[in-house]
């Protein structure tokens, strides 16, 4: 199994300055420890995402990184010209001399597509545009593309990846979505407890193509602290995942709006379902062994630095992965 890292960048109390070199010293660590790749989100107008442009963010992990993958989880297509993302794709993949990861996604907070004038009963059209004019543009060198919301003709195309083709991804929360992703070669991830996990994960098994390719990266994303003692790491993960929780909703209850996903109301509650990984490393090990069965996956993404969780503490999370975590399981799980 892969070990990647998923990160909201939501607010700290530090100053963003300081808190933008805090995860960068972070990630170099993942780095020299071996964890496949950076998944970073994007949001606006919320102190859940102090990234909101990821391209920007990326860049810079590119050049303090070596081998760690590193891509948005997602880019919020609705949001973007496919001009300007093609070619802000290209850059990065050069940049990272081929470790470039792209998300792509609709956006899941009507009020931040509101922000920007876009209606989310669009979304999913603006979506399907974008996705199809940015995947047509990585593979050529003239884009013609006729549609609702764009249209270009003979449009010259001067950037094209390294990698060819690059690796997508999509966050996936019902059965349909998986299907899809499954049909079209897209690795997935997944959130939620791991029964309803495997209903995912099952759904994309039974629905991707048998084509010989290669096995997809099947993931799913848990919030990780690592500590000497399980007490000392659920303190430190209940008060990071408060500042956390408090950062997520924060948008969505000043405009009184239920959000579109439900999320546990504390800690104790997500821990209670199953959708943290905190304790000892041995806890932890035998949880995400356990986790990993139920849910069928291949791929966890851990999320390392939340809320106003101290850097020692991630550091200390990262490097008892690569000392008591990943050695325990091998390098690739075959999909079954």
């Amino acid at each position: 199994m892969r070990f990647g890292i998923f990160d909201h960048m939501d607010r700290s109390g530090e100053p963003l300055s300081a808190q933008y070199e805090s995860r960068l010293k972070i990630l170099e660590a993942c780095d020299a420890a071996g964890f496949y790749s950076y998944h970073l989100a994007e949001h606006h107008g919320t102190p859940l995402g102090l990234a909101p442009s990821p391209s920007v963010f990326l860049s810079s992990v590119a050049q303090r990184t070596k081998r760690l993958r590193l891509g948005a989880l997602v880019f919020t297509l609705s949001l973007y010209h496919p001009l300007r993302l093609i070619d802000e794709i290209c850059m990065l993949d050069h940049l990272s001399k081929g470790r470039l990861d792209v998300g792509l996604g609709r956006g899941i907070s009507p009020i931040e597509l509101g922000f920007y004038g876009v209606d989310p009963a669009q979304a999913p059209d603006i979506y399907a545009e974008v996705s199809a004019i940015i995947l047509q543009g990585l593979q050529t060198n003239s884009l013609t593309y006729e549609g609702r919301h764009f249209s270009f003709r003979d449009v010259p195309i001067e950037l094209s990846p390294v990698q060819k083709p690059i690796p997508l991804w999509y966050g996936v929360g019902n059965v349909e979505s998986a299907q899809r992703a499954a049909q079209n070669g897209i690795n997935i991830i997944c959130n939620g407890p791991p029964q309803g996990v495997r209903k995912l994960t099952d759904a994309y098994r039974v629905a991707r193509p048998d084509d010989g390719a290669s096995a997809p990266f099947i993931g799913m994303s848990r919030h990780m602290v690592i500590a000497e003692t399980d007490s000392e790491a659920r303190d430190l993960a209940r008060e990071g995942c408060a500042q956390w929780l408090s950062n997520l909703l924060l948008l969505w209850r000043k405009h009184n709006v239920k959000p579109t996903l439900a999320f546990p109301a504390t800690f104790d509650e997500a821990d209670a379902m199953g959708v943290c990984l905190v304790g000892t490393a041995s806890t932890v090990r035998d949880k995400l062994r356990k986790q990993a069965d139920e849910a069928g996956i291949n791929y966890i993404l851990c999320r390392l630095a939340f809320g106003n969780l101290p850097m020692d503490a991630s550091l200390r999370t990262v490097r008892l992965v690569r000392d008591e975590i990943m050695p325990a399981f091998a390098p690739s799980l075959p999909v079954v």
